[in-house]
This record gives C-alpha cells, structure tokens and sequence, in this order.
C-alpha cells in the first residue's frame, strides 16, 4: 500500500470509529399493528444484562450464561411483575445482524404488551434506537458493504417480486463483487503504476501500453453495462405511474377495477360518473404499476367534471406510461381522436376495450397511431395477460434479470457515473500520449469512486442520510 492509501486508510479507521456508538439500543422490530407476536431487538455490549432484567427463563437459568443462537421460554417482567410468556433469543458478537451482542424478546403481539416491554428495556439502561440504526452498526462493524445496507431497506419496500428478488440479489452481494471486481483491477494498475513512476531507480517493468489499455476498456464496459440497465432497475423496483384515459364510458374504471382485482372505482352507465383521479397501485406480473384511473375526458359545461378532466389531462403528462383505453363496439369520436394526438410520442398503449361486443372500431386509425394495441374485456375480465405481456415488453424489462448486479438509487448510479467519467478521459489520456502519473491520477480518481459507492470510504454525512430513510427496528 503507497503512502496516499495508508494514510486514508487511518483516516477512515477513525471515521468510522467515530460513528461508532458505544451504547446499547433497542426497538420494536415488528410492525405497528396488533399480531401474533411482537419482537424487541436489543443491541450493544450490554444488550444480554438489559435483557436478564426484563426476562426470566422458566428453568430457573441465566441469559448471560447462554451461548448465541439459542433460546429460553420465560416470563416478562414489567414493573417488576410477571406481564407475559414469551422467548428471548441470543446472538453473540461478531456472529450477529449487526456484529454486536443481540439479545430479542419475543412477546404476544398486542400493542399495549409490545409497548410496555419495550419501555421495560429503556428502563433496564438501553437507548431508543434511530431509523436504521441496527443495519448502520451492521454496516460500521463490517458485516454488509454500503450496497447490501441500501439493498435491506429496497427489500423491507419492495412491491412486486421482481423487486423483492432483485433486493435479495443485492443484499447477497451481487453489485458488491461487481464493483469490486472492477476495483481491484483498478488499484493493482494503479499500484504499478506509481511504483514506476515514484521509483524509476528500481528495475520496476514499466506497465505496457496495450495492457492499460486493455484494462480500462474492460473496466468502462463493466461501468457502462450497469449504467444501462439503471432505468430498467428503476422501473423494476420504484414501479411506474400510469394513468388510464378515455372519453367517458369507454371501460376506464372496469380496467381499473380488473387489474387491481377488486371494485375500486365506481361503475355505471352515466356519464362523467368519475370526476376525480382513483388511486391505487398493482403487481402486473411482477411489475407494479401505480395506477391512476382518471375523469373520462369530453366537453364539459358542468365545473366539477372540468376540474376532473383537467387532471386527466395532467395526469396524461406526468404519466411514464399511459393507457389509452377506446370502445371497440363504437366508432372513433372526436374525443377519441382528440386522446390519440395527446398520446402522440408518449409511452403508450391502446387498450380495446369490450372485446365481449360486436366491433365497429376503426383498428387502421388505432394501429397506425399506436405502437402497442392490446384488445380487452375489462367487464368479462378477458386480456390481462396480453396486458401484462405488452406493458413489459414496453417498458424492455421483458428479458429483465433480478439476479444480475444492479444500481439501486440515484447516489449508487452517481458514484458509478463519475468513475465512468475518469476512466473514460484515463483512457483519452493514454490515446494523446499523456504521462502516466496523470493517467493514474485519474484511475485514482474512479477508485475513489467505487470506494465510495460500497462504503468503503464513506463520509458521516452520507452514511446518516442512508440510514435516515430506514424504518426504526431495522
């Protein structure tokens, strides 16, 4: 290790150091709402003695005395008496979520119980844990890089199972040795480098050009095939708000109510019966769709539906994807017709709509406006799967791979940018003829990078607001 890396490596020793805690925490881990049981997790070095004081094992034995991975039925204390059965699980340091000595009581789920045990345990001398905190001392005390910390909270948020695996792949270190990969290519040329240029006494080989070469071009590709797939991971896990138009009467509400797969809009034969936009979000074969079931849209005079088509319209375009739904057993009207130019470079599908009917729509206007034409019945619930099938091959997550590396967020995808960016003008570099300790200042540079993207070298700053956005208990 050269001079420059060992000194950062002090640096961020301490760093870290000081985000370290030397306290003991606890929270609720379960969610708030009554269930079958509610679990408290403790965490520090004390952890194990503040759980002796609220629990007491039936057999008469200690908590101290247990080894990790194991469990004692027993006897909450509340206040001093006995309040409920329940188990106390223990997890020796390093061997544990967060690397520390976990102690979790499992009690009966009610609210009040859940409660009251948790303040039993602040009583006994531990702290309120802060959002995150348990996966931050995981983080801090080397039992997950930074990508697998973010990827707890993606899993914990996840809708749609695509989502949910694609999490689990991250959180098992998928993007981690990705980058780490790269990095370690990365620092070795680097090493040489400078050991040749900052020792041009010792009979050091000098690192070949086409070797260079070679290895940024790997590395960019690495870069470059992440980045690609960023907006596809984006829709896979954040979902896609979608607004479904149409004059009125069309079938918007009944598409709606068939693919949330309950009576969430109202139906009827009256027109102008949905004045405002509907709400509601949907897994449509593992992509979830944030749908927003919108006023039918036409010449109003009445105010209140004016509002509502006002918001159609707006809704139209702010939507990432649209789906334009028509009735196949009428002709094109004006206000169909008017839809279709609204569509017009947008993301967007035709959905004919009672296919159950005789059809008099013109398909020629439709196909010749619209990519993507997929035929329904909302009302006979007929077509959902051609739906579903079109919308992913719109959206080109049709081939999408969960268990390949991915970038999760925005922070991920800017460190990952800015190591593109070094190594692309590395690379320009080496092409104009530059010296190589320029070239390595560079490739220095995108290792920093990387090193930041796994929390390798992270700043307090960035570590708390990662953390910040965790729900408390995890």
């Amino acid at each position: 290790m050269n001079g420059g890396r060992l000194a950062f490596a002090i640096l961020y020793y301490f760093e870290v150091k000081s985000m370290t805690q030397d306290t003991t925490i606890a929270a609720i881990a379960t969610g708030n709402a009554p269930g079958g049981i509610g679990v408290i997790r403790i965490s520090g070095s004390n952890a194990i003695s503040v759980a002796e004081k609220v629990f007491s094992p039936m057999d008469g034995s200690r908590l101290s005395d247990l080894e990790g991975y194991r469990a004692k039925y027993g006897t909450v204390i509340i206040d001093g008496k006995g309040s409920d059965n329940g188990v106390a699980l223990i997890f020796r340091a390093p061997k544990s979520y967060t690397g520390e000595d976990v102690a979790e009581i499992s009690v009966h789920g009610g609210m009040l119980v859940v409660n009251k045990t948790l303040q039993a345990v602040l009583d006994a001398g531990a702290v309120p844990a802060g959002a995150g905190e348990f996966t931050k001392r995981a983080f801090l005390n080397g039992k997950m890089d930074l990508t697998q910390a973010e990827s707890v909270a993606e899993l914990i948020s996840a809708q749609g199972e695509e989502a949910m695996r694609a999490s689990y792949s991250a959180l098992q270190g998928s993007l981690s040795k990705k980058i780490n990969a790269v990095l370690t290519q990365l620092l070795d040329t680097s090493a040489l480098m400078a050991a040749w240029v900052d020792y041009p006494d010792e009979e050091i080989p000098e690192l070949e050009e086409a070797q260079l070469k070679k290895t940024l071009t790997h590395c960019i590709h690495q870069l470059s095939r992440l980045l690609a797939s960023y907006n596809n991971g984006q829709t896979i896990t954040n979902g896609v708000d979608t607004a479904i138009v149409g004059r009125p009467n069309v079938g918007k509400s009944s598409l709606m109510n068939m693919l949330v797969g309950k009576e969430r809009s109202i139906v009827t034969q009256i027109e102008g019966t949905t004045r405002d936009v509907i709400e509601d979000s949907v897994t449509l074969d593992g992509i979830v769709l944030h749908l927003r079931d919108t006023a039918g849209i036409r010449d109003s005079g009445d105010v209140v539906e004016s509002i509502g088509i006002e918001r159609a319209y707006k809704a139209l375009e702010d939507a990432e994807l649209v789906m334009a739904v028509f009735d196949g057993s009428e002709d094109l009207n004006r206000n169909d017709l008017q839809l279709i130019e609204k569509c017009r470079g947008r993301n967007a599908v035709a959905v004919i709509n009672k296919s159950d009917l005789k059809q008099s729509i013109d398909m020629d206007t439709i196909q010749q406006s619209f990519d993507n034409v997929v035929t329904v019945s909302a009302k006979e619930g007929l077509g959902p799967e051609e739906l579903s099938a079109c919308v992913r091959d719109m959206l080109g997550v049709a081939d999408f791979d969960s268990t390949a590396p991915m970038l999760a967020n925005a922070r991920q995808r800017q460190n990952c940018q800015n190591a593109l960016d070094c190594l692309t003008q590395a690379m320009d570099g080496v092409k104009t003829g530059i010296t190589y300790d320029a070239i390595n200042v560079m490739i220095d540079g995108a290792a920093d990078q990387l090193l930041s993207l796994t929390g390798k070298k992270a700043t307090t700053e960035v570590v708390n607001n990662i953390f910040s956005k965790f729900c408390v208990g995890k």
